[in-house]
Parts: C-alpha cells; sequence; structure tokens
C-alpha cells in the first residue's frame, strides 16, 4: 500500500499488521524510484544520504519498536539504545558527507577551470519527464537515456555546444517534483549546483499534458528554481511536445501560460521544431551579460554582498588582499547596476569591462 502523506514508523508497522501488505509513503517511494535509477557513484551516494536522513528523523519509533520486539533485529541493531543508534547512523551521514564534499570540491575545480576558457552555463531544467534528456540530446547530438518514466536523469550530464559560432556548457539535471520532501532537496544539493550556478536555465514544460497539469507543474518548477537559489538567472522556457497539438489548441495553452512562463519558445525536442529560434533567445542572453569587477574594504556588509552575489550572479573570481575583498563576476545588466549601487555606498571601486 503506498500513502500520498507521511507516515509514522507505527502508523506503517500497524497497516501492515492488519492488512498484512507493506504499507510504504511517498518518500519512501520516490527514495525506491531514485535507488532504481541511479546510475553514477555521486547519485548512489546522495540516495544513500536521504534515507539516513529519513531514518534518522524516525529514530525515537524505530527504537521503540524494536524494544516491544515488533521488530527485533531491525537494521541488524537489535534493542540497541536510542541515542547509539542515532551516532551509528549520524556516523555513516557524516562519512558520506565526506564523500560527497571531495565532488563537489571536484566539480568546483572544473567549474573553475571552465570560467578561465570563457566557457557560458546553460542548464536545462524542469519538471520530470518534460523532455530535459531530449532537448539535451538534440541540442548535443548526444544520446543520454531518455525514457516515458520519472526520474531518468538523477546526475548531470554536462557537454560542450556550439550556439551561434558560441561555445557553449549544456547540463542536463535531475527533474522536479510536486512536494519533493525537504531531506531529498537538501541531498541532491550538489545536482541541483549546477542549475544555481548557470548564467542561462532553459525550463522545459510539457504541452501535450491538461491544462491543469501544465500550470501546476509549471508554477512548481519556478517554486523550485526560487528554492535552490536560482533567482535573478535568466529564464527561457521551452514550451515542449507542440507536436503533440493541433495549431488553434497549441495557441490557446501558449495564451493561458503567458503570464506564468517567463520568454517562453514552442519547440518539439523529438523533431527538432524551433531550436534555431530556442538558440536565438539564448545567445541573446548570454550576449547581454556584463562583466564586472570591484574592490571594497572588509566587513559585515561587504562579505553579505559577496555571499549574494554568489547566488545571483556567475562569480568567476573572489580574492582577499589585506583588509579588501576584490571580485570578478557576470549577471544580467540591471542586477549589475544593483551591485555597483552597494559597492559605491560601501566606499569601494567598482569597474565594468568593455
Amino acid at each position: 500500500m503506498i500513502f500520498d502523506n507521511n507516515l509514522t514508523p507505527f502508523q506503517a508497522y500497524n497497516l501492515a499488521k492488519v492488512t498484512g501488505v507493506m504499507a510504504i509513503d511517498r518518500f519512501q517511494l520516490i527514495l525506491e524510484i531514485f535507488s532504481k535509477r541511479a546510475s553514477t557513484y555521486e547519485a548512489e551516494l546522495q540516495i544513500q544520504l536521504a534515507s539516513l536522513r529519513y531514518e534518522l528523523s524516525r529514530a525515537k519509533e524505530r527504537v521503540k519498536l524494536a524494544r516491544m520486539e515488533e521488530q527485533p533485529g531491525f537494521m541488524g541493531l537489535g534493542k540497541y539504545e536510542v541515542d547509539v543508534y542515532f551516532e551509528a547512523v549520524k556516523r555513516r551521514i557524516t562519512a558520506i558527507e565526506g564523500k560527497l564534499k571531495k565532488k563537489r570540491e571536484e566539480r568546483q575545480l572544473h567549474r573553475t577551470r571552465r570560467d578561465e576558457l570563457g566557457f557560458a552555463s546553460v542548464s536545462l531544467a524542469g519538471y520530470t519527464n518534460a523532455g530535459k534528456s531530449s532537448l539535451f540530446n538534440l541540442l548535443t547530438e548526444e544520446t543520454v537515456p531518455v525514457d516515458n518514466a520519472v526520474f531518468t536523469t538523477l546526475s548531470t550530464t554536462t557537454r560542450a555546444v556550439q550556439f551561434s559560432k558560441r561555445k557553449v556548457l549544456l547540463t542536463d539535471t535531475v527533474g522536479f517534483i510536486d512536494r519533493l520532501p525537504l531531506t531529498l532537496v537538501k541531498a541532491f544539493h550538489s545536482t541541483l549546483e549546477e542549475t544555481i550556478l548557470s548564467d542561462v536555465i532553459i525550463l522545459v514544460v510539457d504541452m501535450s499534458e491538461p491544462d491543469e497539469d501544465i500550470e501546476r507543474k509549471l508554477s512548481c518548477s519556478l517554486d523550485t528554481i526560487e528554492q535552490i537559489g536560482a533567482t535573478g538567472i535568466p529564464v527561457i522556457t521551452a514550451l515542449n511536445k507542440i507536436d503533440t497539438l493541433e495549431e488553434d489548441e497549441l495557441k490557446r495553452k501558449t495564451e493561458l501560460l503567458k503570464k506564468y512562463a517567463p520568454n517562453p519558445v514552442q519547440i518539439s525536442a523529438l523533431h527538432g521544431t524551433n531550436t534555431t529560434a530556442l538558440k536565438q533567445q539564448i545567445v541573446g542572453f548570454l550576449e547581454s551579460f556584463v562583466k564586472a569587477s570591484f574592490s571594497v574594504k572588509i566587513s559585515n556588509e561587504s562579505m553579505a554582498l559577496v555571499s549574494q552575489l554568489f547566488e545571483r550572479a556567475h562569480v568567476q573570481n573572489i580574492q582577499y588582499e589585506g583588509d579588501l575583498v576584490k571580485g570578478v563576476f557576470r549577471a544580467i545588466p540591471w542586477l549589475a547596476d544593483r551591485i555597483q549601487g552597494r559597492v559605491e555606498k560601501l566606499g569601494g571601486e567598482f569597474n565594468r569591462e568593455a
């Protein structure tokens, strides 16, 4: 039995005892799908981390059940005390977090190298099964796995592509989902990092679905982009699967999404329809970016500015020299103007590169 709401260990046990079948909740179902689709070492680590954090939040009830001999030998711990069980799980969490930290550091080194080479970064985002991987294959002429199922992509894939004589790094990311448990959002932070640190986000929307599903999934995707700290990054909405709709229906649905979908472009990843228009939109945003540098005295206010800069702009370099913090970044014009105002208010220097 699968429940859409969360189940406590006692509820799951009592339901299973009464019905004779296993009872799981929404989180466990998502975790099970994730574990079956994990294709990389990092994705496997992320899933283990999410699973352990989930267990930790329910440890007290699990141990009570073990004490009552309702679940003897639970997870090999038998009747261990709560604090012993807590420490055992925490040690495993710490070990996995250490391994993931090394992976993040490796990715940061790659990202720094890409910045030095002057590559712009574009990420594909959107609700699970919206067609991101199909669009990725089309734009890169690659063959990452594509399936008519949720969470086909659980780790990022990045490839260099040419858009109007400009080399761009395109990344396929994990799909969003309604009410994704916070534990999973935290566990997959390193995967979602590629979205946070990109120059442009292509938000893929499945136009073949009913109106209410399209609006719900678009809203969920935009909310998730905000939650992971990617606000301020230009978003192009790729209205995908237009080949499945009649012209009148497509027009009606596009009009419906007009006030929700930023910079919409109608496409078909399956047939390659309107990919030129999509590329032009991407290049248009990349070419409008402002590159700037600043120098300001180190203080609580300037460090808060640097922190926000990492969230809102594409930071290429930050250095600390004596009592000064110096940085180089790329951002959309209005954001650069705002940063300039704050730097000058703090008595620092700000320069835009030609």
